[in-house]
């Protein structure tokens, strides 16, 4: 795991410098740099694979540099299948160099096209955000894993494109002054997270997941040659399933996944909430250990106090698998000293999952990896809002309804430009919850998985050096789960999530944990913490509405992202993100509110 930084066009190596500080906690075990008239990279380097050989930047037989940020779960199968590459290292990001490699060879016309570049970047099978640069044919490939797992943002200033592993190291350059982008404010109020290529910030991009894209220079300015997809995320419900037969074969894509996932030289780690899906991560973690020829993992879990439900549910978990587990008790001010942090890594509003920087924190005291249990929602329908489609595209456009901004009457109309921020022009309640097949689809590719749930868990793990993979969105459960009938995701009869609770009925899991309902991650864990540091920030809160008019009514029934949108100004907007915080949350919004 890594950071990952650069400047295309007048490229300035004191910016990359000060890109790769403000990343330094995504790579503590190496920072390099590296330029040539035209383009400058930095990289700061998180060692879990080839931790004596693999140091960044990788460089191509012709010249290329590559720069990349995730792990390529199959190079040891790449590797075997490209003999005559010229290996350099045992690193499994130089998968990417051999490949590109393999296609230039191939090519009998000249430069590859983008849709070309898709061709064998769908070779790799893991979690990725890359840069390659090919000089030979002065072509800059920037790409993201089809699940955006891994993060890129980029954005142009001053005919120099920037982009980084995370938005606030393109402050770096002193001619990037971050505005706050009022449509993606708007949606996100509305959806409750950041939709599409949005950032919340003015011009700042994903490079969104599952695609590629060429840029090249022309008269020293950058410009883009084009996009290609390289896997775009679409269900493909059966008719039928039927779990007597077909369970052992859903489960067995999981520990399938769960043993990929083991693939490092570095202690690693189990999330363990005592939910479903981080439950069936453990329940399988003796059986991929062996696969893998890894240890088995230790598990850890946080909770406001002993008689925490999750708390409960994951000692019970741990004791029946026979798992080493790690318990931590949160402090009565742990909210108070990270919500801050939680802000400036998080680069949104979120508040109430604070939970995640002193777990995080405690995890990578012992360990360099950790599995989660993100995704299965989104794949398995486990999301309460999923079983009224109606009431929930109603909740959206009456939110809209009440913001008196010109956004919203934009998005209601379904006038929204279709571009880099917005991958659709609709974005209405209505607009994608005509079924479940067509919300679970939406979900998948337009922002609640990628820009909400995977952003969480990428930024505050990375917050502290930890990386954390996730099985569920592995190759091989991703394809069983596509084909899974809607009525096996969320049936009228039975408890969401029915054909994985199926599978989980083959593991030791307790039939009591098989059957727990879905919970709110952060209310859940800290349900007592999280309510009185909202009624401790209210009167603050309130004052931060009255900056917002327009919107205020959007607000209600979400006071946290009144909290949230304060500190994000604070310390994203005001101090341009250009530190980590030093005040607490009550001096922030003091600032803000002034």
């Amino acid at each position: 795991m890594c950071g990952i930084a650069g400047m295309f066009g007048r490229p300035d190596i004191n910016v990359i410098h000060a890109m790769n500080r403000y990343q330094i906690h995504r790579g503590p075990d190496g920072q390099s740099t590296w330029m040539d008239d035209g383009i400058a990279l930095g990289h700061t380097r998180l060692a879990i694979v080839d931790k004596a050989g693999g140091d960044q930047p990788l460089f191509g037989p012709s010249g290329e540099v590559l720069i990349a940020n995730g792990e390529i779960y199959n190079h040891p199968t790449l590797r075997a299948s490209l003999p005559h590459y010229p290996w350099t290292t045992n690193v499994d990001s130089e998968a990417i160099l051999a490949l590109h490699t393999k296609a230039k060879q191939s090519s009998s016309h000249g430069p590859l096209s983008p849709a070309d570049h898709a061709q064998w970047i769908k070779h790799l099978d893991g979690m990725y955000a890359f840069s390659l640069w090919d000089p030979q044919h002065q072509q800059l490939i920037l790409a993201r894993d089809p699940l955006g797992i891994k993060p890129m943002v980029r954005t142009v200033v001053e005919g120099s494109l920037l982009f980084a592993s995370e938005a606030k190291a393109l402050r770096a350059h002193e001619s990037h002054i971050p505005v706050l982008d009022e449509v993606a404010l708007v949606a996100r109020l509305a959806w409750e997270y950041p939709l599409d290529g949005t950032t919340l910030l003015k011009d700042v991009h994903h490079i969104r997941p599952g695609t590629v894209e060429v840029w090249h220079l022309v008269n020293g300015k950058p410009e883009r040659i084009g996009t290609a997809n390289v896997e775009r995320q679409r269900l493909t419900p059966s008719t039928s399933w039927d779990p007597s037969t077909q369970s052992e074969a859903l489960l067995e894509s999981f520990v399938d996944s769960v043993s990929q996932r083991l693939m490092g030289e570095v202690p690693m780690g189990i999330v363990l909430s005592g939910g479903l899906d981080s439950s069936l991560v453990a329940a399988v973690a003796h059986e991929a250990a062996e696969r893998a020829g890894q240890p088995v993992p230790a598990c850890w879990t946080v909770a406001e106090s002993e008689d925490n439900p999750d708390w409960i549910a994951a000692e019970r978990v741990a004791a029946t698998l026979d798992l080493e587990h790690h318990q931590h008790v949160l402090e009565g001010d742990t909210f108070d000293k990270t919500l801050p942090d939680l802000t400036w890594h998080g680069e949104d509003f979120d508040v109430t999952v604070l939970f995640f920087q002193p777990l995080f924190q405690r995890m990578a005291e012992k360990v360099t990896v950790g599995l989660c249990g993100q995704g299965a929602d989104e794949l398995h329908g486990g999301y309460p809002r999923y079983r009224d489609l109606e009431q929930h595209a109603s909740l959206v456009d009456a939110r809209l309804a009440s913001m008196d901004h010109p956004a919203a009457r934009q998005i209601e109309q379904g006038k929204l430009p279709v571009g880099d921020a917005w991958y659709t022009n609709d974005h209405s309640g209505s607009a994608h919850t005509d079924s479940l097949e067509s919300f679970l689809n939406f979900e998948l590719e337009h922002g609640q998985l990628s820009n909400f749930q995977l952003r969480l868990v990428d930024r505050h793990s990375m917050a502290h050096s930890l990386e954390v993979r996730v099985p569920f969105l592995g190759s091989a459960h991703r394809r069983a789960s596509n084909d899974l009938p809607m009525d096996w995701r969320l049936p009228s009869s039975m408890e969401e999530k029915a054909a994985l609770r199926a599978a989980a009925d083959l593991t030791r899991l307790p039939t009591d944990i098989v059957r727990r309902p879905k919970l709110p991650a952060g209310r859940a864990t800290s349900p007592t913490l999280i309510s009185n540091m909202i009624e401790e920030l209210r009167p603050r809160s309130e004052e931060v509405l009255l900056r917002y008019p327009n919107l205020v009514r959007a607000f209600k029934g979400q006071p946290e992202l009144a909290i949230g949108i304060g500190l994000f100004e604070a310390i994203h907007i005001v101090d341009r993100g250009a530190s980590k915080p030093n005040m607490s949350a009550v001096a922030l919004l003091d600032e803000v509110i002034g």
